[in-house]
């Protein structure tokens, strides 16, 4: 299973080329990540962060580009969390253009305390939800 967003390239993701500067890619990610969290875990970062006083912080990132995006493009961003331990999960993320994959990705998130900085466990509701994804 797998939850999918959508995103439009605009021209501020680009090079003069039309061709999207790959480190807009990661900004890309990140704001999927978010919505993520918004819809399917009802647990928005402004909540995770002022209320509940924790991040979640990136501990490693892969991604593997395919092929360039362009201008224009409408983009989907399918996610998955194949493995969620205790604090931490492994976030799988595929980018496509009309079925053409853009770009892959992996990368391992951590729950955090902000006030101590060490890790944290994932709330039971959270981790399922996570697991359901």
């Amino acid at each position: 299973m797998s939850w999918t967003a959508t995103r439009t390239v605009e021209f501020a993701h680009c090079d003069p080329a039309g061709i999207v500067f790959y480190p807009r890619y990661f900004e890309m990610i990140n704001s999927v990540i978010e919505e993520f969290f918004a819809a399917h875990v009802n647990h928005p970062f402004a909540k995770m962060i002022f209320q509940g006083k924790n991040g979640m912080p990136t501990a490693q990132i892969s991604v593997s580009f395919l092929t360039p995006g362009h201008l224009g493009d409408e983009l989907a961003f399918s996610l998955h969390f194949p493995k969620v331990g205790t604090s931490s999960a492994t976030l799988n993320m595929t980018c496509a253009h009309q079925g053409q994959t853009r770009f892959t990705v992996e990368q391992v998130l951590v729950r955090t305390d902000l006030s101590t900085g060490k890790s944290s466990p994932w709330p039971a509701d959270i981790a399922e939800k996570l697991k359901s994804a």
